[in-house]
């Protein structure tokens, strides 16, 4: 006699079911999130192709690199953050079209702007601290990544946050889940515009004076805008920087260890510029993964559908194990889509045999990691009474910063790539 599976074990008939309200209960709303999670891998290669391209002026600039996983994932964290409230107040209905400054909508944005400067300033020293501790050598001044850091974070948040909100008038007009959407969709435009803006920004450097000059006055208005923020009368816009502070400064230092990792081995990715391609996907992906389900895990402990346990119920371990299942297709085409694009630019890599190899064990360990740090991160904010919607992106795109690329760095050397 055949033996039952035990009842918390999915069927495959249950299993379709939820892999279709885990996308999005029609198909519409399945198609948005499919849409969301392969625009997010394509798009990566892009900011790839670039961060491939402009190793010349990472060994130029010794510090830099390290940088840039921070950079990109700090993006993530405010604006995916900041999409994550919003969907919380559209879910629960008390969400408003308006930039008054007593809105919910208006005090996000002026806490995502005044987050953008403190924290770009934060990440620069933060840099610059631990490239020296861990003896990465003639790193450039904490002046100098301090004016890159924060001229490149200004020019990126402009474009991350008109398209959040450009996201959050769809889902309201249009009926899209921004839970589905707001992870893959900002971390997405983080990679894109932020490897870029950096880029932009270090060509106000080398210019003596005028350099120190920017550098001082970006010090000066950052602080102050800062400054003005948390001696504000709104309530909820102190609320959200107070709050969001200690866990996005974590989340700095988390990233800028990843970014660390990467420079004690630019000498690999700069001899084989294709594994450059393949990185912020390789990230970017686990990242969005594990944001979809700390999102809806967020969003029902807020409506009250799932209860904050330990052991998750059977509603999460569902969500899990599909996340997991999306995790394969989705680093499949990570490897093949990044070979492609390297062999398009001309890029030195490993075969393509050896890419795809290297996505997919390193992805699915990366994503294994990632679905319980979503759970458990989530369910800790919960339990210790403040937003998961502000805690639950930050803790698993930092983390995936660092351990993802340590575990892509590991995969290579296992495989022999490295």
């Amino acid at each position: 006699m055949a033996r039952r599976l035990p009842s918390w074990i999915p069927r495959p008939l249950v299993l379709g079911r939820r892999l279709v309200d885990l996308l999005g209960p029609t198909g519409g709303a399945a198609r948005q999130s499919l849409v969301a999670l392969l625009f997010n891998s394509a798009t990566s290669f892009v900011a790839g192709a670039v961060l491939g391209s402009i190793t010349g002026t990472f060994e130029a600039l010794p510090g830099l690199i390290v940088m840039v996983p921070a950079a990109i994932g700090l993006r993530g964290n405010i604006f995916g953050t900041f999409g994550n409230r919003l969907s919380t107040s559209i879910h629960t209905g008390t969400f408003k079209f308006s930039f008054k400054r007593e809105t919910v909508l208006g005090q996000n944005v002026l806490a995502s702007i005044s987050l953008t400067c403190a924290l770009s300033l934060i990440l620069a020293v933060i840099a610059r601290v631990i490239s020296v501790v861990l003896g990465v050598g003639n790193t450039i001044s904490v002046l100098d990544l301090a004016l890159v850091s924060v001229a490149g974070g200004m020019l990126a948040s402009v474009v991350v946050l008109g398209s959040t909100l450009l996201l959050s008038i769809g889902a309201v007009r249009r009926g899209w889940d921004m839970d589905n959407l707001v992870a893959p969709t900002v971390s997405t435009l983080g990679d894109v515009i932020t490897i870029p803006a950096l880029f932009l920004a270090t060509e106000l450097l080398g210019h003596g004076s005028i350099t120190a000059a920017l550098a001082w006055a970006t010090v000066g208005v950052s602080a102050l805008v800062f400054v003005m923020s948390i001696r504000s009368k709104l309530v909820e816009l102190r609320q959200i920087i107070w709050e969001s502070m200690p866990v996005l400064t974590g989340a700095i230092v988390l990233s800028t260890l990843a970014g660390i990792a990467v420079q004690k081995q630019l000498a690999v990715f700069a001899a084989l510029p294709a594994l450059l391609v393949l990185e912020p996907a390789f990230v970017s992906s686990a990242g969005a993964l594990g944001g979809i389900l700390s999102s809806r895990t967020a969003t029902d402990l807020h409506l009250g559908v799932v209860e904050p346990t330990l052991n998750p119920g059977r509603v999460v371990r569902q969500d899990a194990l599909l996340v997991l299942a999306l995790g394969f297709p989705v680093y499949l085409f990570n490897g093949l889509g990044s070979a492609g694009v390297a062999a398009l630019l001309g890029q030195t890599g490993p075969a393509v045999s050896s890419t795809v190899l290297l996505s997919l064990i390193g992805g699915v360990v990366t994503v294994a990691f990632v679905i319980a740090l979503a759970y458990y991160s989530t369910v800790a904010a919960w339990r210790f009474d403040v937003d998961p919607d502000t805690y639950g992106i930050p803790v698993v795109t930092a983390s995936v910063d660092f351990v993802g690329v340590v575990i892509l760095i590991a995969t290579m050397f296992a495989l022999g790539i490295a």
